[in-house]
């Protein structure tokens, strides 16, 4: 069965289109998936409790503190029993209340508890969804991580047309479908990724380098990404100051050598993304004592080029990932340099980016993408957190890798 030993949480919202949650639920339950519910106060004007009940066959939890609710399940325990929870009708206002992270009924509690993927299935008028902070709240909301289904455009219940109008039961189905057979997938074949990041720098003498702008900050929000997919992800990290997570292997190196020494170590895996703003040139020696300003002629140091990492990893016949893909920092013909990039060093994707702007780029939170495949296709990623932008990306290279046929 499609759903077997999956354990789906429904939080069922207020609005008309709450009564779809019925037939969501006769789908997964047709199709083996166990499910627990949540009926928020709202969602009570909509549907009924008996309802949900004699279709989930478990009792319908409703109340944040509640004596027979803490005997049998906290929301605690509600947020771990789960494999996904699903809000469905997502409304306006319960989009606002995650945007802020309250937590003052069951729901919002269960949500901010919660160690898995949310799926929101927004539910509202079309001017109630176009509105800036709706549209702001969804971005936050992205970035957050949150997955959403819809909505759709239609003929609304008000009587208004346009988009607004929440996905079909069979539409969710088909998400719901689609995602544990990437989790499936990635569980089954034991998925490994390799990410470089942040700078590395090239010694003079003892304090003096040369380097970049790189804070490492879209390598490191890409391995987080490629992580919360469950892919076992190594991040190898140039100077920087994150913490990462302890289940991220991350090996802190200085050099372009010592990156290329770890990123062969490191393989073979199934996916590598060269993010690292590798040094092109090191010093053929590396001085012992300072340079004394007075004595220091750089005409008379001696420079080579550095091995081009992405190159290496992209032309390793022996261990060479399945999808390999590199950034592109650019300051002028951004696209036309990055196309050149692709071809010149025989990678799948390149993540092009315009580090000229100081709002994007290097040594900010913010990033502007295109996602240039070997076929010449190219996709646009907005300007957006580099958090959400590193969620589309994962997804992206993700979704190549099962498309892959040496994968099914």
């Amino acid at each position: 069965m499609t759903f077997k030993n999956k354990k789906i949480l429904i939080i069922v919202g207020g609005g008309i289109a709450a009564y779809k949650t019925l037939d969501l639920i006769r789908l997964l339950k047709k199709n083996g998936a166990e499910i627990k519910t949540i009926l928020t106060k709202s969602g009570k004007e909509f549907v009924t409790s008996l309802s949900i009940t004699t279709l989930t066959g478990t009792k319908t939890f409703e109340n944040l503190f509640d004596k027979e609710l803490e005997e049998e399940i906290d929301h605690i325990g509600l947020s771990r029993w789960a494999d996904i929870i699903i809000v469905m009708p997502t409304t306006a206002n319960f989009m606002s209340k995650l945007t802020s992270g309250k937590a003052e009924d069951l729901a919002t509690t269960v949500i901010l508890a919660a160690d898995k993927d949310i799926l929101l299935v927004p539910a509202m008028n079309v001017r109630m969804w176009l509105h800036k902070a709706t549209q702001k709240n969804l971005e936050v909301l992205q970035d957050y991580g949150y997955l959403f289904v819809g909505p759709e455009k239609g003929e609304m219940a008000c009587g208004e047309f346009g988009e607004g109008k929440m996905s079909s039961p069979r539409q969710i189905f088909f998400f719901l479908k689609n995602y544990f057979h990437k989790k499936n997938i990635v569980k089954d074949k034991n998925l490994k990724a390799l990410v470089t990041t942040g700078p590395t720098r090239e010694y003079l003498d003892p304090i003096r380098y040369i380097s970049n702008e790189s804070s490492g900050k879209q390598g490191y929000e890409i391995a987080l990404a490629l992580d919360k997919l469950g892919i076992k992800t190594t991040l190898i990290a140039g100077p920087s100051t994150f913490v990462v997570p302890k289940n991220i292997k991350v090996k802190k190196i200085t050099s372009a050598d010592e990156m290329l020494s770890e990123v062969k170590k490191t393989l073979p895996v199934d996916l590598a993304v060269c993010a690292a703003a590798v040094a092109d040139f090191k010093p053929i020696q590396k001085n012992k004592n300072k340079l004394k300003k007075d004595k220091l002629n750089f005409e008379s140091i001696n420079f080579i080029k550095n091995n081009d990492i992405l190159e290496f990893i992209s032309k390793n016949n022996k261990s060479r990932p399945r999808i390999v893909a590199g950034f592109s920092a650019e300051t002028h013909d951004v696209l036309g340099n990055s196309i050149k990039k692709l071809k010149n060093k025989h990678c799948d994707f390149i993540f092009a980016n315009d580090v000229s702007k100081k709002d994007i780029g290097f040594n900010s939170d913010f990033n502007k993408v295109s996602v240039i495949d070997k076929t010449g296709k190219i996709k646009s990623i907005k300007k957006n957190k580099k958090s959400l932008i590193a969620n589309i990306i994962a997804q992206i290279l993700l979704d190549k890798l099962i498309d892959d046929r040496n994968i099914n």
